[in-house]
């Protein structure tokens, strides 16, 4: 769906939308703020180290807001036709021949080996 496609007023789907990548980036923002609060501190007898948390926070906010973005935006819908299949027979069974059976050699031609030596 294009933005010339959409109706006003309608809901946009979680991948079309904006909510979908700032949730995403606002989880891993909160998760490494907690992470670097807790690690860069170097233990209870210290202070936190909220200074190293808001800017790992931002960080990672950052990265993975712009990760969503590129990612949703090289996404592209399949052409109708592809779901239709294409009419190409893909079975690897040869007109003629039963299943279990060998083929039948033609006279006159040489069985070739698989690294190029005649037999």
């Amino acid at each position: 769906m294009t933005l010339a496609d959409q109706k006003p007023r309608e809901p946009r789907k979680m991948r079309t939308s904006v909510k979908g990548p700032l949730m995403f980036s606002a989880f891993w923002g909160v998760l490494i703020f907690f992470a670097v609060l807790i690690f860069a501190s170097g233990g209870s007898a210290r202070t936190p180290r909220f200074d190293l948390a808001f800017t790992g926070a931002g960080i990672a906010f950052i990265v993975s807001l712009v990760l969503a973005a590129m990612l949703s935006m090289s996404h592209k819908e399949n052409a109708e036709h592809l779901g239709k299949g294409s009419g190409i027979n893909l079975s690897s069974k040869k007109p003629g021949h039963s299943h279990g059976s060998a083929p039948s050699p033609v006279a006159g031609s040489e069985t070739e080996a698989p690294d190029g030596d005649s037999r």
